[in-house]
């Protein structure tokens, strides 16, 4: 069992929240519930599922990547109303941590999918709301397009989409995770012969295209799921404490 303001106090400054003001989301300690935690659950998206799931669980603590405050102040009304009342009805405290789980060096989204595919050489590229957000590195060796994002979809457990405008085979490979395709331009000036993310949009496929550089997305849930599961490891073996992961894939 840890305090409450103990267990914050650490995730603020392990993933130092204080360094990302641009960013949309309210980063750190969104709701206050109980004030004591044996039990801490974890998702990507904060939500009523997520919210019921972790009450379910005897949670004391819910951490996620998407909280519930962005942005400009909004009036707690319609769903954001049921959300705030489900927390608090259930004695569970909200914890948010966008940016500063996507780039953390070690626990990040990004820092974890390098790892799982054996990126190497990695350093930061990608400026976004003040931050460099992405990371980029070579594969161990050079791969094909098509068995790449194969390659892929198996680390992910996710269909990925292949988007074949840059090089037949691939080195260079930039990642970004989530709703990342806006950086693809970024990634191609970083001398990245592909940018791996979650979503693309619109705007994004014929930049790629000019810049004739691949584009990979594996899904914005799929490529966000290692940075809590990161913090659900760190707190345990940190605190002690019970947790448990929320799976709620959304297929986008």
């Amino acid at each position: 069992m840890a305090g409450l303001k103990t267990v914050v106090r650490f995730l603020d400054e392990t993933l130092d929240v204080a360094s990302f003001p641009g960013d949309a989301a309210l980063n750190g300690l969104q709701v206050e519930g109980s004030r004591r935690v044996q039990a801490a659950a974890f998702a990507v998206d904060a939500c009523r599922e997520s919210i019921a799931r972790a009450i379910r669980a005897r949670a004391e603590l819910l951490v996620v990547h998407h909280g519930l405050l962005w942005g400009a102040r909004a009036p707690l009304t319609g769903i954001l109303a049921a959300r705030v009342g489900m927390l608090l009805r259930g004695g569970l405290s909200l914890y948010a941590a966008h940016l500063p789980l996507d780039c953390h060096p070690e626990l990040g989204n990004n820092a974890r999918i390098a790892a799982l595919i054996g990126l190497g050489d990695t350093e930061p590229f990608g400026l976004y709301a003040g931050a460099r957000i992405g990371l980029r590195g070579e594969l161990p060796r050079p791969a094909g397009v098509r068995g790449l994002a194969a390659r892929l979809g198996r680390a992910f457990g996710a269909q990925v989409r292949a988007f074949p405008f840059g090089p037949a085979r691939v080195r260079r490979l930039g990642i970004v995770s989530g709703g990342g395709a806006s950086l693809v331009q970024a990634a191609a000036e970083a001398g990245c012969d592909a940018l791996l993310t979650g979503e693309s949009s619109h705007a994004s496929y014929h930049v790629a295209r000019e810049n004739r550089i691949n584009l990979f997305c594996a899904g914005h849930y799929a490529t966000e799921t290692a940075g809590v599961r990161a913090l659900a490891d760190l707190l345990g073996e940190r605190f002690g404490l019970r947790t448990v992961f929320i799976d709620l894939p959304t297929g986008l």
